[in-house]
Order: C-alpha cells, then sequence, then structure tokens
C-alpha cells in the first residue's frame, strides 16, 4: 500500500489520491446488468475526429436498441446524421485479457440512418458510393435530394446488405463490458447522504481509422451513465434521453474556458489501457518557464490498489497553438529529458532486473518500493521509455457542471507506438483529468515516488508503457501454469 502523499502537496489534491486509493468505493458484479437506457452526459470525441452522443437500450430478452448521433462540431449542437442500430447481445465470460471485464457476443439486425442536412446526406453518400461493395454502390442516387425524416437501411441481416464500413461504423464496443457502481455526495449544502451512479464501460475505439473495423478491445471508451442513476447535475442526459433518430439531441451552449495549464491536476478514477494497464496520473503545469511533471502510477487491477510500478518523468512543453485538425483542442510538443522508475512487486523487479544491462538503469540493482533514475541510460528499453524524447500532444479544458476545471490529454495510440510526428498527433482525448490545485508559485525539483504509490499522471504521455503490459501478462501465464 502506498504511503501517504508529502504534506507539501495541495490538500485536495492529497483528498483525490486518498479517493482513488480507497476504490472510491466502486462496485461492479460479473456478469454485468445491462437493462435499461444507457446515455452520454456529453459531448464524445472519437479518432478520426468525430463528435458524437450515444443512448443504449438494453432488454431483458438480450436484444438493444442503440442510438448513435453524430455532429459537425464538438459541442454536438449540429447534427449531421443519426445511426438507428438494432441487435442482439449474450454475455459470456469474465474477460481473462482485461480484469473485471465481461466478454459479450453480438449480433446486428439492422442498421438505419437518417440525415441532417443535404450537406450531410451528399458526404456520406460519396463515401458509401466510392468505397464500399458492388452491393452498395448505388445506395444514394447522385443527387437525390434529402428529405428530412427519410430513414435509409445501411445493414440488413435478413438481406445480406451491409454499407457501414464506408463510415468507419462498427459495434465491437459491445464485445467487452463492464458496469461500475458508486455514490455520489448529495450537492446540496441542506442535504446529507449520497446518490447511486451507474457507469456501462464499452470497449474502446482504436486510433486508427483503418484498424477499427476489425479491432477487437481490450481498454474502454467514455462510459456511459445509467438514464436513472446518473451525476448530478447532468444537462446534456435528459436531453439525450429524449432523443431518437428523427430528433437529435443539441446539447447546451458551453462557454470554451482558454487553455490554463499551470497547476496540479489528477485523474478522477482508475483508468486502463489497452492490452493492459490500469493506472492513474498526477501532473504539475509550471506555466512561468514551461516546464512540467508527471507521475504515472500503474496496477494489475482495475481498482488500481494493487500497484506494479510507478513513473515520474520531466521535462519541458511549447506553446499551445489551436489545432486545425480537432475543433476546441489545442496542440502541444512535450520534450521528456529526465524519468526516474519505482517497481512496486516483485514481478516488476524480476523483468527490470534480467533487461538487457545498461537499457534499464543500472543492471541486476532492482528491488521493490526503491526508485532509481533511468535518464543516464536514455531510458528504459523494458518499459518502452525512450529519452529524450518528443511527442505531439493535443489538450483540451473545459468546466465540468459543477464548475470544476477538466484537463483532456490526446488519447494514446492503440497500438502502443508514441506520437512522435506531428502526424501522429491524437485526435480524440483519454479521461479527463481533474485540477486539484492552481499554479505552484514554487514545487519541490524531487518527490519521491514512494509517497506516490497510488496516484498517476499522464500530461505529456510521453511513455509509452505497453510492453511491459504484455511482460508482465506473459510472466504471469507462466506462473499460473507452474
Amino acid at each position: 500500500a502506498a504511503a501517504e502523499p508529502p504534506l507539501r502537496w495541495e490538500p485536495r489534491c492529497r483528498q483525490q489520491l486518498r479517493h482513488l486509493q480507497d476504490g472510491a468505493r466502486i462496485a461492479a458484479r460479473l456478469p454485468p446488468r445491462l437493462e435499461g437506457r444507457w446515455v452520454s452526459t456529453g459531448c464524445e470525441v472519437r479518432p478520426g475526429p468525430e463528435f458524437l452522443t450515444r443512448s443504449y437500450l438494453f432488454y431483458a430478452n438480450r436484444l438493444f436498441k442503440a442510438y448513435q448521433f453524430y455532429y459537425w462540431d464538438p459541442s454536438c449542437r449540429e447534427p449531421s446524421y443519426s445511426l438507428v442500430i438494432k441487435g442482439k447481445l449474450r454475455l459470456r465470460q469474465a474477460s481473462w485479457i482485461t480484469r473485471g471485464a465481461t466478454e459479450a457476443d453480438y449480433h446486428l439486425h439492422k442498421v438505419g440512418i437518417v440525415f441532417h442536412s443535404q450537406k450531410a446526406m451528399r458526404e456520406v453518400a460519396s463515401w458509401i458510393n466510392q468505397t464500399s461493395s458492388e452491393g452498395c454502390s448505388g445506395f444514394l442516387p447522385p443527387g437525390r435530394t434529402w428529405a428530412p425524416g427519410a430513414l435509409y437501411e445501411l445493414l440488413s441481416a435478413k438481406s445480406e446488405r451491409d454499407c457501414t464500413a464506408a463510415l468507419g461504423f462498427a459495434m465491437h464496443e459491445l464485445s467487452l463490458v463492464r458496469v461500475e457502481k458508486h455514490y455520489q455526495p448529495l450537492l446540496e449544502p441542506q442535504q446529507s447522504g449520497s446518490q447511486l451512479v451507474e457507469e456501462l464501460y464499452l470497449g474502446d475505439i482504436h486510433t486508427d481509422w483503418l484498424e477499427r473495423l476489425h479491432y477487437r478491445p481490450t481498454g474502454y471508451q467514455r462510459p456511459l451513465q445509467s438514464a436513472v442513476h446518473h451525476v448530478h447535475p447532468c444537462p446534456a442526459c435528459g436531453i439525450i434521453y429524449r432523443a431518437d433518430e428523427h430528433h437529435p439531441p443539441i446539447l447546451p451552449a458551453r462557454a470554451e474556458p482558454p487553455m490554463q495549464l499551470s497547476g496540479s491536476w489528477v485523474s478522477t478514477h482508475c483508468e486502463v489501457r489497452p492490452a493492459v494497464l490500469f493506472l492513474t496520473r498526477y501532473f504539475i503545469f509550471h506555466g512561468n518557464n514551461h516546464t512540467w511533471e508527471g507521475y504515472y502510477y500503474h496496477y494489475s487491477d482495475p481498482l488500481c490498489k494493487q500497484p506494479t510500478f510507478t513513473i515520474y518523468a520531466s521535462g519541458r512543453y511549447t506553446q499551445g497553438v489551436p489545432s486545425s485538425k480537432v475543433r476546441g483542442g489545442t496542440e502541444l510538443a512535450f520534450k521528456v529529458t529526465q524519468a526516474r522508475v519505482m517497481p512496486m512487486d516483485q514481478l516488476t523487479v524480476m523483468m527490470l532486473n534480467s533487461s538487457e544491462p545498461g537499457s534499464c538503469g543500472l543492471t541486476n540493482s532492482w528491488s521493490a518500493g526503491v526508485e532509481q533514475d533511468i535518464t543516464p541510460t536514455n531510458g528504459c528499453l523494458a518499459l518502452g521509455i525512450k529519452l529524450p524524447h518528443t511527442e505531439y500532444e493535443l489538450f483540451k479544458t473545459e468546466h465540468d457542471t459543477r464548475d470544476r476545471s477538466l484537463l483532456y490529454v490526446g488519447e494514446r495510440p492503440t497500438d502502443g507506438s508514441s506520437p512522435d510526428r506531428p502526424d501522429k498527433r491524437p485526435t480524440s482525448y483519454q479521461a479527463p483529468l481533474i485540477q486539484c490545485a492552481g499554479a505552484p508559485e514554487e514545487f519541490s525539483n524531487y518527490v519521491s515516488l514512494k509517497y506516490l504509490g497510488e496516484e498517476d499522471a499522464n500530461g505529456s504521455e510521453a511513455l509509452k508503457p505497453l510492453p511491459v503490459a504484455f511482460l508482465l501478462f506473459i510472466a504471469l501465464q507462466f506462473l499460473r501454469w507452474d
């Protein structure tokens, strides 16, 4: 277990860390109960970028009806088209790859599309006509005028017609499922107690457009919440709940705050990365000299209670410029110049001590709970850390419905590579970090990782720790079969 954070930390940051360390009192049953309506809590960004909201309804007889509403803008106020998806879902066994998840099989019966403008109809028709198979080449005749409310069939299991590929559409997200329950304190000062919040985590979407049709998820995307038991306040929830393919949700206009990175930011929950890492993040940005520090705390379980290793990284970042590709986003470049690692369990110690001499700290010198500087060896090959290293990032800040500042950092490439070229810059975001302290006047150059055993930071994610996931996984398999 991790020690308490040092007293010089801001109280709110320490409080948030403790909240994560006790698992935030999260319950997740296996298999999960899916019956009912689940909705987005805001505008979602998928790789591409795509802007959408979702409303999924699961019936007791395993049938489901899902709405996906797509938009031109990152505020989800200008609808482009809506998809209505019908099918059947069968939950299977607990996932042996992603701990805490349930694997599922799904079968699509129908997918229909409703266009919300002539422009959307023209654009989607051209995609389908250009890229689809013979049976879809005449999906919509050229010059066909937009008919408001008309539903066009994209997929039919009966007629074996499928024209969805051109849209990058797949429902593989349904093949990995997790439902979490926790209690949110009531906001009103005169009220005591808490209210139930249920979240539905579905499989992640591959960051490479060409791979998303075939990719089987091992991580999650932004969760949907129960239409009955959701966070409060949630202005978007009711709007999305009442929507259908003919009446897409138009979310309330929100002011876009200027990008203000300075200060301390921390994870809001235990996060999952594809293939498979559980982690928490903690970042400090020093706006006066454009330096940053990041703490990444890795775990072997979905509640972030069993630490495996911790990484500290630091460096510099550039002045941000508005993204031309992802409206509302800011492009920055982050340079990582220093890093330290602390293994937290014997399996990681064994792996690091068996790494190639000179490739990860002092040879055969690793022990649990003792941190080591990996800057002299230009990083750590076993953990996928290369120093010095530059990454091209996408950031966004916004306020939630309780007026708290959130920081969204670009989503990591699903294949475990690094966005080390401008053309690999992310077009979507990870789970948000919450600001726990304002700009620090001065922050110690050195904070021992032993104090941070259960929290992790990811501001410039200039680290790509996927290789260790595979190594640890392989090692676990050998242990399991012995």
